[in-house]
């Protein structure tokens, strides 16, 4: 299936990027206008992009029905001032009852039984209930268009960040395990980040990664191992050495009962090698493969 975005109604572009592009974060923005009336909403066209300076950015985008724009957007050009409380799942539904449109006399925080706490440096109030929240300033305001549908780019600085207690590891930073982070896909449906959908990827800091470009061609034409797994062998930063020492009972078992057939062989060492793989051992899994060289 093939796309053409330029032969769509916004409506239907606006569907099928928001369902592709996700999961997205939630800046859940308080603001406020000149006459001191305060709003709440959720946009998830927001991510950070700068940390040195501290930038993030959030898009309210014109209303793609009828072309209109949002309190939001309207607040942070009469104050440029904006609090961004993070969502967990904790406060999901009270954040997506604060996306109702309404009126621009109507404080959101009351129609959500969110609470309204003071901040610190800029004059819209934090959400008592958010475990972080950014206090930013604006620093620019960059409409991408103005047909129904475009964004406009609210470019934030992060003056100072009130993080909970609770949600810090040892080392006082933010454990992920302690915090459901929330994140929008398309339509209605929602994401959360919790203990079974967490897992670490091995970054390349200062080595580099062989690349699988240097993987022994037996390995790199695997028709069992996956893309995934693959990557994690080209991750390490020197092409491993056999260990003469090492064996395991499974290779042991592979090695004894596969003995006459290399081609079978070869193939169960690679199903043992993906098993230790999925339990992140790579270096055992790369010992494995070594075994069939």
């Amino acid at each position: 299936m093939i796309v053409s975005l330029a032969e769509l109604k916004p409506a239907e572009r606006q569907a099928y990027l928001q369902h592709a592009i996700a999961p997205r974060p939630v800046c859940f923005a308080s603001t406020i206008d000149k006459a001191g009336n305060v709003n709440l909403s959720p946009f998830s066209f927001f991510n950070l992009f700068s940390s040195n300076p501290p930038v993030v950015i959030f898009s309210p985008s014109r209303r793609v029905r009828d072309n209109t724009t949002k309190h939001t957007l309207e607040n942070v050009l009469e104050v440029p001032e904006v609090v961004i409380n993070i969502v967990d799942y904790e406060m999901v539904q009270q954040t997506s009852l604060a996306s109702c449109e309404y009126p621009k006399a109507i404080n959101e925080f009351l129609k959500s039984g969110l609470t309204a706490e003071p901040a610190t440096l800029v004059q819209p109030p934090m959400v008592k209930e958010s475990k972080i929240k950014l206090e930013c300033k604006v620093l620019e305001v960059k409409a991408l268009g103005t047909e129904g549908g475009a964004g406009n780019l609210v470019i934030a600085e992060v003056l100072r960040m009130h993080i909970e207690d609770a949600i810090l590891d040892e080392k006082g930073m933010i454990d992920h395990h302690k915090i459901q982070h929330i994140a929008r896909l398309g339509g209605d449906w929602y994401s959360v980040v919790n203990a079974s959908s967490l897992f670490s990827v091995a970054k390349p800091n200062v080595h580099l990664g062989i690349g699988f470009d240097a993987l022994p061609e037996s390995i790199r034409n695997s028709t069992v191992l996956t893309g995934n797994q693959l990557a994690q062998l080209a991750n390490v930063h020197e092409l491993p050495v056999a260990d003469p020492t090492f064996m395991d009972d499974t290779v042991r078992n592979i090695v004894q009962y596969y003995s006459l057939n290399p081609d079978d062989m070869e193939k169960e060492l690679h199903r043992h090698a993906a098993s230790l793989l999925k339990e992140d051992k790579v270096a055992a899994a790369w010992q494995v493969l070594l075994v069939g060289e």
